[in-house]
Formats: C-alpha cells, structure tokens, sequence
C-alpha cells in the first residue's frame, strides 16, 4: 500500500508544524492566531454558518436520497476564504472550521432516526430528551474515534482518501486563484441546484420526470462507475419485480425494493466480507512492516500528544452516560444498551478501517448488524432495537469522521487537542440540529411522515426516497412480523455479493488484465462495461435495490455527463498544463456538491413557506 504522505512530508510535518511561528495576518481585522478571539471567530464560522449548511445539506439528502455527501470539502473551502488571510499557516484554521461544521452536518443527518419512529408509530421521546440522548452517544464516538486514532493514523499509516484530498485542498486554497475558481463553481452549482429544486417543484413538466437536481449533483460527486452501476441495480430490481410476484415474495404493485432493500443489504453484507478479509490482511502486512522498523528515540510532536488518561475517563463517563441516559429517561433495557456500546468498539475499528481504506463508512450496514445480532439474543421489541441501533449508528459516524479528520491534520500537523475541542463543539450542536431538522422537514413535508415500506408502487413519492429509513423500518419489522422468505432473500443477496466481489478482485488481480485495461481504448471500454454493467461494485449496485428507478437514473445521469466532462477535459489539456488537483476539487465535483446545497436550500425554503401558509391559515 502506498504511504499517504509525500517524500519529505512527514519531515515538513514534523519541523515546520511543531515549530510554528504565527505570523501577523494579511488583513488587519483577523484576530491573532492562537487567541481566543481567533478561536472565537473559526468556532462560531464553524458550527453557526458553515455547519448548519452542511447540515442541512446532509439531512435532506438522507430524507430524499438515503446517503449524505461529508460536508468537509463544502467547509474546507467556504472557511478558506477567511482563514486566507493567515497565508499558508490558514491551512490550520480551516482544517479547525471544517472539524466542527464537518461534525455538525454528520450529526445532523441522523435526524433520520425520527423518521423511522414516525414511520413505526413509535412514541416520539421529548426533544430534549432525543438530544441528550443524541449527545451522550456523539460525545461516546469521538472520545472512541480519538482513542482509535493512534492505531489506525499514526501506526498503520491508512490513507483515508478524504482526509487526504481535504489536507491537498487546504494547502491548495492558499492560492488566491485557486480559491476564486472553486468558490465559483461550488456558487454556480447552488445557484443552479436552488433554480431547479424550485422549477420541479412549481413546473408539472419537470415534476412528471421527477427530475431531483441533489440525486443528478450526488452522481456528479461519485462518478459514472458508481452511478451507472446503481442504474443497473435498479433496472434488476424492476426487470425481477414480476418473477418476485409469481413466488410470493411482493404483491401485485409492491415497490420492487420492498424485497431488493433485503437482497440489497445481503450484497453489501457479502461484498464487504471479501474486503474485511483483505483489508485485515493489508493492515496486518503493514503492521508487521511498521513494527519491524527500528524506533528512532525522537520525541512525539507536540501537535499530536494527547492525554490518554482523560480520554479514556472521556470515553467511559460519555459510555455510562449512554446506558444512564436510555434507561433512566427513555425507558430501554439496560442489557441492550450495553450490548450496543460495547458492539461499537468493534464497529468502529472495522468501519474505520474501511474509510481508512477505501473511503467507504457503512453507518446503515452497523446499525443492521447490530439488530440482529441483538436479536440473536432475546431482541423483539422494535422499538429497543431503534434505541439501540442508534448508538450504533451515531457513534460509528461521528468515530470515523474523528478518525478521518485527524488523518487531515496528522498531514498538516494541526494540534490534535485543539481540533478534538472543536468536533465536540460540533457534535454539541448537530444533536440539537438533527432533531430539528427531522421535525422540520416533517411538518414542512408531511409526505415523509408516510411509510413507504407499506405503500404500493404508484404510492411511492417521488422526490423522497428515505432509502435509510426504508431500511431501518425493514430490519426492525422484522423483529415481529418474521418471514422466512425475508432470510432466504438476505442469503441470496450474500452470495450475490461474495460472488461479485471475488470475480472482480480475482480479475483485477492479473496483470495481463490490468496491462490491458490500461494499454488502449478497447481495454478501458472493456474494463467501463465490466464495472457499470457485467460485474458492477457491489456497494453501487445494491444502491438501486434500495430507492425506486427514477432515482438511480438520475444519479446515473450525474455520474455519466461528469464523467464524460472530465475526460474531454483531460484530453483536450496540453502536456504539462494540467493542474493535477484531488478529485473532490475537480469542477465536476465541486459544480455537483454546490446543486446539493442548492437543491437542499430550495425544499426548506418550499417548505418553510407552505408551513407559514398553513400556520397562518389556521
């Protein structure tokens, strides 16, 4: 495996940041770096401006979508055009920014949960009482993420793709230029995003295609391989839908992912225990590599130490206040709380892991596993399941982002403490925000109160999928209303995925493939159709199993045109003009990330206004 850091970077690192000098800023107004009022004015950009938006962002793309794009690029680089002014020590302060926004937006996307209680016809706890709870488990999965950053940053050296593309991005923006190209597109693109999200939902014509200007940015942002092998799940689950039918497994009408969300979730299942298998063998290749090097007797950067005595008091006070918090004020078993906490060590190391390799955090995948390994001991209330399974989900969240924004500032060699103080700060407020914004979107958009696991095909809305929800409501159904065929689907799609994913990496193993692949135009259309059509990721395609078709179109429709844009862009470039920039910097994906927010700010606006039309009605 490759080492992340550059030649000479780790001596840069080393050096240049634990030695630093704060220079006096460009701009006169800046605060001095280091004060409070410096830490004042990244903070509040961070989880009061910057945060918020990501959140947004992120919580719509959950209730109409069922994934969020991280918010860390969308922060890095609207907080870059204040921590500019610092010129090239402006790296630290934007990399603090988008600590907290980043944590902020991937909290907030959880409000998903009170959805899925909604959907059940649970009894909604008090908010206060959903954000305590909501609190207590992110504080738990920083305090684990940061326990686990030693192991997984500094030890074994993972690449964490995002973390990495973020520190190029940081280090980049100190180019005024630069910043002023990526500011434009990403504004373009919410310019554009905000145009249609209004425009489908005002004009018949664009609603009748269910055009969704979020899921056509999101393809943008992920690509054609990705998008286009959705598109094929998707067309699977429609092609299957009759055949289904015949046997019994859907009813005339179903939705086809009422059965695919199963096969779907078995796919990821069998797909990912090909990749544990090869990732562990990598990360014990490499630490028997690391651990065979000499130590050199130097001592440990001042940017990256950490009192290990508090954070283990950090993380053990957060883990009772779990199991306090739910059983004293929401009423859960405390036998299944303590099952979830201690399950999310595990999770959080294997998920970490998985971001620190290949990029791919899977939340939903952890809070599954998680019910049914819970129900393989006693578990039949849905309800606790929820509970439970949302310690899970949070906290696997918030512990790989910990992790992956640490691997930004182990680059940049930001103080380890300090961006600790400001995910928490995050968290704080993406816990009150999650909440908020479920309601909100709720009673905006009565139609996501609605459950689709129960609604024909021609029930299903268009706009929003809630393909997370879809599949929390799925498992936890389960718990009560047992159907054989449900296993035998998840069985299939296990094999499916196992199947798929040993083809692929058996194949992609050969160097007369790889030679090929690479060596014409044939052999990269050879290897295009394999992965979109013949042997697709099995991540990607199990995408289509879980939302209705029209949505894997348009995400397949994004993933194509970026695709296409980039390529013509490539070789259209003179030898030694292009700018090689990280693929979360390209203007495809900076133009796609921007039509998120754009269309993310045009459905709250839409609603806020039809819920004043019928507050003042009333």
């Amino acid at each position: 495996m490759p080492n992340p850091m550059r030649a000479g970077e780790a001596k840069a690192v080393s050096g240049a940041a634990a030695a630093r000098v704060h220079s006096v800023p460009r701009w006169t107004w800046l605060p001095a770096p280091g004060t409070w009022k410096y830490h004042a004015l990244l903070l509040a950009l961070g989880i009061f401006v910057l945060g918020p938006i990501g959140g947004l962002t992120a919580a719509y793309m959950n209730f109409s979508i069922g994934f969020f794009v991280g918010g860390q690029v969308l922060a890095g680089l609207l907080g870059s055009t204040v921590t500019y002014g610092y010129g090239a020590e402006g790296k630290h302060g934007a990399n603090y920014i988008q600590t907290a926004a980043a944590s902020v937006a991937g909290i907030s996307a959880m409000g998903v949960l009170v959805q899925a209680m909604v959907w059940m016809g649970l009894p909604q706890p008090p908010t206060w009482q959903l954000v305590l709870y909501m609190l207590a488990i992110g504080m738990f999965g920083a305090g684990v993420g940061m326990l686990y950053t030693p192991i997984l940053v500094d030890r074994m050296q993972l690449v964490f793709p995002s973390g990495l593309a973020v520190a190029n991005i940081l280090r980049a923006l100190t180019d005024p230029v630069l910043l002023r190209r990526s500011i434009g597109l990403l504004g373009g693109g919410v310019a554009t995003g905000l145009a249609g999200g209004i425009a489908s939902a005002k004009i018949a014509a664009l609603a009748a295609i269910d055009l969704s200007a979020s899921t056509f940015g999101a393809g943008m942002v992920v690509g054609a391989r990705i998008g286009l092998a959705a598109v094929t799940g998707g067309v699977l689950s429609v092609a299957f839908a009759p055949y289904f039918v015949s046997i019994g497994w859907l009813s005339a009408g179903d939705p086809p992912r009422k059965i695919m969300f199963l096969i779907a979730l078995g796919t990821i299942m069998g797909a990912a225990a090909i990749d544990l298998l090869v990732i562990f063998g990598q990360v014990w290749r490499r630490y028997r590599s690391t651990s065979a090097q000499p130590a050199t007797g130097a001592p440990e950067a001042g940017w990256k130490r950490v009192n290990t005595v508090r954070l283990v008091a950090w993380t053990a006070f957060w883990g009772a206040a779990i199991v306090v918090t739910g059983h004293a004020v929401l009423g859960q078993p405390i036998s299944y709380l303590l099952v979830a906490v201690a399950l999310v060590f595990v999770f959080a190391m294997v998920n970490g892991i998985s971001v620190g390799i290949s990029d791919s955090n899977p939340i939903s995948s952890a809070f599954v596993v998680s019910v049914v390994v819970m129900a393989s001991v006693g578990l039949r209330d849905p309800a606790v399941g929820l509970m439970a399974g949302m310690v899970l989900l949070v906290s696997t969240s918030v512990a790989c982002d910990m992790q992956q924004d640490r691997s930004t500032g182990w680059r940049l060699g930001t103080n380890r403490v300090i961006q600790f103080r400001y995910q928490t700060a995050g968290i704080l407020v993406g816990a009150l925000l999650a909440v908020g914004f479920a309601k909100l979107f709720m009673a905006a958009y009565p139609v996501l109160k609605l459950d689709q696991t129960v609604m024909s095909a021609a029930q299903q809305p268009g706009q929003w999928n809630a393909a997370m929800t879809f599949k929390f409501v799925g498992i936890l159904r389960s718990l009560t209303d047992d159907k054989p065929y449900q296993r035998t689907a998840i069985w299939i799609g296990v094999a499916i995925g196992l199947a798929i994913e040993l083809a692929r990496k058996i194949l992609r193993s050969r160097p007369a493939y790889r030679r090929f692949t690479a060596g014409s135009r044939a052999g990269f259309a050879t290897d295009f159709v394999l992965d979109t059509v013949v042997l697709p990721s099995p991540y990607a395609l199990s995408f289509g199993g879980f939302v209705n078709l029209h949505t894997s179109l348009w995400l397949g429709a994004g993933g194509a045109i970026a695709s296409a844009l980039e390529s013509r862009k490539k070789s259209q470039a003179a030898p030694g003009d292009a700018t090689e920039v990280p693929q979360d910097m390209t203007g495809t994906s900076l133009f796609g990330g921007g039509l998120i927010a754009g269309d993310a700010l045009a459905a709250l606006g839409l609603g806020l206004v039809a819920l004043g039309g019928l507050v003042i009605g009333t």
